[in-house]
């Protein structure tokens, strides 16, 4: 192989690199800035066995019905972030009695945290990964499979064919809501490539 063939491979593997890195930039600018207008739930069980796993679902629907009612009018996330913390205790022992109602031995911590989630499919709209504002209900040692997804905007209790309207109204520009649709052309690639550059950003230090 001539060094001129070397040479052109050389630059087309530059080339394709430097287009992924700036691809990736790209998409992981647009997941900070949607990741900036959210806060998410965050239910993590006791422990993977059947009953444990069970209650986890009993906390995120109770505590969804409560938060549902608390995001009402709310408009920004800096207010919904506000309104969940003044909440906080009430979210506690929400999650508490549903334990307690289940005949659970241990009892639940709820707190307000940046966290890393991993990518998300749901049924009508897809999460990108990377850190989110979370509430976070933390059950027993918090040593079981977690639950996600999103308490402001409230799309965890909007319905398949108003989630767009509810994030619209949320603030949320169309791009952003075009990035988490599911239907939208290479959004699981778009994804991986978030992923891959979070990555090689950590791996670099940054």
């Amino acid at each position: 192989m001539s060094r001129l063939t070397i040479n052109r491979i050389e630059l087309a593997l530059l080339l394709a690199f430097a287009f992924t890195a700036l691809w990736g930039a790209a998409s992981a600018q647009k997941q900070e800035e949607l990741a900036e207008k959210m806060v998410r739930l965050h239910v993590i069980a006791q422990s993977d066995s059947d009953a444990d796993q069970a209650v986890k679902l009993l906390v995120r629907d109770n505590v969804l019905s409560f938060t549902q009612g608390l995001m009402k009018g709310v408009s920004g996330v800096d207010a919904a972030e506000r309104i969940i913390e003044d909440h906080l205790g009430d979210i506690q022992r929400i999650a508490n009695a549903t334990l307690a109602e289940s005949g659970c031995d241990y009892t639940a911590k709820a707190e307000v945290k940046v966290t890393e989630f991993p990518e998300k499919t749901y049924d009508s709209f897809a999460l990108p990964g990377g850190k989110y504002l979370a509430l976070r209900v933390l059950l027993g040692e918090a040593e079981g499979k977690n639950w996600w997804c999103v308490v402001y905007p409230p799309l965890c209790t909007a319905s398949a064919v108003e989630w767009e309207e509810t994030a619209e109204q949320a603030g949320l520009s169309g791009e952003e809501i075009a990035l988490m649709k599911r239907e939208s052309t290479g959004y699981e690639i778009r994804f991986k490539v978030v992923e891959l550059w979070q990555k090689l950003r950590v791996y670099m230090g940054k």
